[in-house]
């Protein structure tokens, strides 16, 4: 049963918490064209600047991308970031951290599955995606050893609990991530990468595969009335990922994937609140 008053509570924070994540986002953008590392709105972000102008009315977060070579750039000077702000991946905060974030430390944003036996920070954040260039092989394949590739490391990274299950699923899936992540390997090493490029495999949960031609060069798009860098041709970028993405879907899928937003901790100037 959905608890109504909480809904209603998640329905008022919803705007706060899309403002602060927008502050993250001025704030990477500024470090990026300070740095010269190209970085692109990604993902729903995009998808809201194309149909909305902003963010998608029920959408809870932002996602960015950048290349694998630019985000080695970025984990280099991440120190430069306001205090209040924090780089989280599985180096700086523990195993829990797959997707690198930054994160508002003035803040608390739930999501499912989060763990609370664990220290990792908690805070609003951002997505940033590293973007790996694909064998030129089939899309098919490619999107296919994705899934699987994806599916296995979640699994494996997971918390367990002592079972049969999870004792069956250990060399279960230790099995798929070897074999699949063999035949990556195989094909980087068989194949050219000049064509497409999407998230590194292990991120890459859906198997989305986007054009290279469809990324770069990199143009600008307004999203919240703030101009942020984005892929060379949004259309074909959305199609490639989203296909229709123009039509609004049903009310019953416009969710919001939070289960609690704290935007503000504590009152403080320093705070991009």
């Amino acid at each position: 049963m959905k608890n109504p008053f909480l809904e209603q509570y998640k329905k008022e924070k919803l705007r706060e918490c899309q403002l602060k994540q927008l502050d993250i986002l001025k704030e990477l953008d500024k470090l990026c064209k300070k740095h010269g590392i190209e970085y692109w709105i990604d993902g729903g972000t995009l998808l809201g600047a194309v149909r909305h102008g902003g963010f998608i009315p029920w959408d809870d977060d932002i996602d960015v991308g950048m290349t694998v070579d630019n985000y080695n750039k970025f984990k280099a000077i991440v120190k430069e970031l306001p205090g209040h702000l924090f780089f989280q991946n599985n180096e700086t905060d523990g195993k829990q951290c797959a997707i690198p974030k930054i994160r508002d430390l003035n803040s608390l944003y739930i999501e499912p599955l989060y763990d609370f036996d664990e220290p990792y920070q908690k805070g609003v954040y951002i997505d940033i995606f590293p973007k790996a260039f694909y064998p030129n092989a089939s899309k098919k394949l490619l999107s296919k050893l994705n899934k699987c590739i994806s599916k296995s490391y979640a699994i494996l990274h997971a918390k367990h609990y002592y079972s049969s299950k999870s004792f069956v699923e250990f060399f279960y899936f230790g099995i798929q991530w070897l074999v699949n992540m063999g035949i990556w390997k195989f094909l980087n090493r068989l194949c050219k990468k000049n064509r497409y490029l999407d998230n590194v495999p292990p991120l890459n949960g859906p198997g989305y595969i986007h054009t290279k031609e469809a990324v770069f060069p990199l143009s600008e798009i307004v999203f919240e009335g703030y101009k942020f860098s984005a892929p060379a041709y949004p259309d074909l970028y959305l199609k490639e990922q989203y296909d229709n993405y123009m039509v609004i879907p049903p009310k019953e899928r416009q969710i919001i994937h939070g289960i609690f937003y704290q935007p503000q901790l504590i009152a403080d100037e320093r705070s991009s609140c």
